[in-house]
């Protein structure tokens, strides 16, 4: 069967089941990619590798949803907003938050932490009850900030451990019907009067900051209800959140799968279609070349570039494509071969047209099936080789990529402590990306090549 326009592939591509699965994951992949960049700030993809950014997050958690399938909810990592902040002034000036939430889960929470912001001058009051869901109020914190007579900014975190916070609910001992001295302090807060059990309801921290002199004004705050579970892929050992780095990893999978594959194409296509079209002494010459560069082993180049040189993700990106057209230029350039011996080839020769014209106008589109479905071959091959090396720690450890992710769970020993979420998500997304890739790649050359259809 001949095809003769691209109306003709385009009808024999859309019979392939194969190649329209292919087709629905790279769009899907495409989506998550265009979603990611519009919604996740790129601060946030920026700072993958700076710690002071996740220290809100809790350690290897694992994900929310899981509390779907357990008996036993795990607690949540919660960090929250506040609710409202008021102001008031009677014979004293008022800063207040809330923070509220419910708390639904058979454990107690690992801790808590409140951070804050806050602009003022003199030596305000910080002060931090909680009330429970059993209407009871504990007083918890009261301590003044450093005195100032210009206008500061002034960050503190306020953790749970605190040596004040113990203190205080020790005093308060009396509204509890057991003995409390084995308890921590977020064991007390959370748990019921009459015994050691965790109480469930609506929980709301108010924090109160006095001042005689001015108002306050608070530039930021959080409340951090430490949990085992948190965001829809869990976290690693260094607190990021998986979800961010699962969804940055898409559009850069993509963008190196794409652009290995198209730049090696471009060029093994160009190199060997010239090739075949000159023959003679140039083909010969030029065929040696590309078996040399054939016969070097990929891999351990790759390697000692990336120690040598830099292990910059560009720079990968250029020795992948160096390695990757070699294969691509042999199969142009027995095409070419027979193409160049066609009729309207030999008429473009006589009357006179450059060969760069005959081979970009004449040659070149003639094989255009073999070049879509090579790039979508090759892809799969780029982004699984930039795995393999962020894997082995020879990727650029500023980007998110799934390799990268793979790398940092081998180190931390993720598989010996059954971190899975650490470990099965981006090994899935590998292996689903260049699964469409493959499923494309395969119904264009059955298309390209008739005889595979058997």
């Amino acid at each position: 069967m001949s095809l003769n326009s691209s109306v003709d592939i385009k009808n024999e591509f859309m019979r392939s089941k194969i190649g329209i699965t292919g087709i629905f994951i790279l769009l899907t992949l495409i989506v998550v990619s265009i979603f990611t960049i519009i919604t996740i700030p790129s601060e946030t993809f920026q700072d993958w590798n700076n710690p002071e950014k996740w220290v809100s997050y809790p350690k290897t958690s694992v994900p929310n949803w899981i509390n779907m399938f357990m008996f036993e909810k795990i607690p949540e990592h919660k960090i929250l907003e506040p609710e409202n902040i008021t102001d008031r002034h009677d014979g004293i000036f008022v800063t207040s938050q809330q923070f509220r939430f419910n708390y639904e889960f058979n454990d107690f929470p690992s801790d808590f932490m409140y951070k804050f912001n806050l602009e003022y001058i003199g030596s305000p009051l910080v002060e931090i009850n909680v009330i429970r869901p059993d209407g009871l109020m504990l007083e918890l914190l009261q301590t003044s900030l450093p005195h100032t007579k210009e206008l500061t900014v002034y960050e503190q975190r306020i953790f749970s451990s605190d040596s004040l916070i113990r203190k205080n609910l020790t005093m308060q001992s009396q509204l509890y019907e057991f003995e409390i001295n084995k308890l921590n302090s977020t064991d007390l807060i959370f748990s019921n009067k009459i015994e050691r059990e965790v109480l469930n309801g609506d929980y709301v921290f108010m924090i109160n900051v006095y001042d005689l002199e001015s108002q306050n004004k608070f530039l930021d705050s959080q409340l951090i209800i430490g949990g085992k579970a948190f965001g829809a892929m869990g976290t690693d050992e260094l607190r990021r959140d998986l979800a961010i780095g699962l969804l940055w990893g898409t559009p850069l999978a993509l963008f190196i799968g794409i652009s290995v594959s198209i730049g090696s194409v471009v060029v093994g296509l160009v190199y060997g279609v010239y090739s075949g079209y000159k023959g003679k002494k140039t083909d010969e010459v030029m065929m040696r070349f590309n078996d040399v560069i054939y016969a070097l082993p990929a891999l351990p180049f790759l390697i000692i570039l990336a120690v040598t040189i830099s292990n910059s993700i560009f720079l990968m990106i250029g020795f992948l494509m160096i390695f990757s057209w070699v294969g691509i230029a042999k199969v142009s350039r027995s095409m070419s071969l027979q193409i160049k011996t066609r009729q309207y080839v030999e008429a473009a020769k006589i009357m006179g047209q450059k060969d760069s014209k005959i081979i970009f106008r004449h040659i070149i589109p003639q094989m255009l099936p073999y070049v879509f479905a090579s790039v979508a071959i090759s892809v799969p091959a780029a982004i699984t080789t930039e795995a393999g090396l962020s894997f082995l720690g020879l990727g650029d450890p500023s980007f998110p990529t799934w390799g990268q992710i793979l790398h940092d769970a081998n180190t931390y020993g993720a598989a010996a402590q059954g971190f899975w979420w650490w470990i099965i998500p981006p090994g899935l997304l590998i292996a689903v990306t260049g699964l469409a890739f493959v499923f494309i790649g395969n119904a264009l050359d059955t298309i390209v090549n008739p005889k595979l259809k058997r």
